[in-house]
């Protein structure tokens, strides 16, 4: 089930520690959902990190997407998957984690895409880089306003993604983005748990206000 507030993408290589201690910090702090994402090639690692997440994040009443991997998505009993340009149809995803799975699609700056992957059944959508992007600084941008405009189109609830972080979450919030899928601002951060607060405090407290009058 998709949860608005703060979206959390785990790094890899993950943090200084330990990937499930980082994700535990996150949580405690209030992080709505999770994305487990990593490209590496380690098939037992990846799916042992997938499980062990998969029981945190269910103890906090977090979904587990995982990003691009259908087959470890569903290996793993995870939430959902997140499906970029180049990945798994929805459909096929579908077929393969069944009905009650999240799954959601990147549609960068591109309102089509969007108006496609409703069409086809995702479950939400996300566009991004909304901000410079330290993870993808090569990233195309897309307007504030977008996202709230695509869940006008679609009724699907909409993901913010690229270069947020506290000193610009007010306005992400403020734009009706439904969630804030957030990254360096978060695990990139000495105490996680704070910075997850932190992000969640202001995502809460600017939602549906109009910073531009």
């Amino acid at each position: 089930m998709f949860r608005r507030g703060i979206y959390a993408i785990t790094t890899s290589p993950p943090p200084a520690g330990d990937l499930s201690s980082a994700v535990a910090a996150a949580l405690r702090g209030g992080v709505a959902m999770l994305q487990y994402r990593d490209k590496g090639r380690d098939h037992a690692r990846r799916l042992g990190e997938v499980l062990r997440l998969r029981e945190l994040c269910h103890r906090h009443g977090a979904p587990l997407i995982v990003n691009d991997d259908v087959a470890l998505a569903a290996e793993a009993g995870a939430d959902g998957v997140h499906l970029g340009r180049d990945d798994t149809p929805v459909a096929s995803a579908r077929r393969a984690l069944g009905e009650e799975a999240v799954i959601g699609v990147s549609c960068y700056a591109d309102l089509s895409r969007a108006e496609r992957a409703a069409a086809e059944g995702a479950d939400y959508i996300a566009f991004g880089s909304l901000f410079p992007s330290p993870t993808k600084p090569d990233a195309v941008r897309a307007p504030l306003d977008l996202p709230a405009e695509a869940r006008r189109r679609t009724g699907l609830p909409v993901v913010g993604i690229g270069g947020i972080h506290a000193g610009n979450i007010d306005r992400v919030a403020a734009a009706g983005i439904d969630a804030a899928a957030v990254i360096s601002a978060l695990f990139g951060t000495d105490d996680i748990e704070a910075a997850a607060r932190k992000l969640t405090a202001a995502y809460n407290s600017n939602k549906g206000v109009d910073h531009a009058s």
